[in-house]
């Protein structure tokens, strides 16, 4: 528009990743004791492996349920490694060794 009336303005709206009004009263709410869900599966998955490793032998349901408590809080602990492209120039054998001279 050529008076700067409608259509989309930069910087206008909520921001992206930004939480609404009732997710903010959710986090609130669930900070508000001091703990997350992050940290009872923490907990959880703490207590069953000291359970699981108790005996002289490893408890597999318990290691199980342990494990699977693991899988779920991983993502939120450890970033996903990105792909990288690796740059490999081939040269023949009187270039490479050139470069060594």
């Amino acid at each position: 528009m050529a008076n700067g009336h409608g259509g989309r303005r930069h910087g206008a709206g909520r921001k992206p990743g930004s939480p609404t009004r009732r997710r903010r009263e959710i986090i609130d709410e669930a900070a508000k004791d001091g703990i997350t869900p992050l940290e009872v599966q923490l907990r959880t998955m703490r207590a069953l492996w000291d359970e699981a490793n108790k005996g002289k032998t490893l408890d597999f349901k318990l290691a199980k349920q342990a494990a699977a408590i693991a899988k779920d809080a991983a993502p939120y602990l450890h970033p996903r490694l990105s792909n990288v492209e690796a740059q490999i120039a081939i040269t023949g054998h009187e270039a490479a060794l050139a470069e060594l001279d």
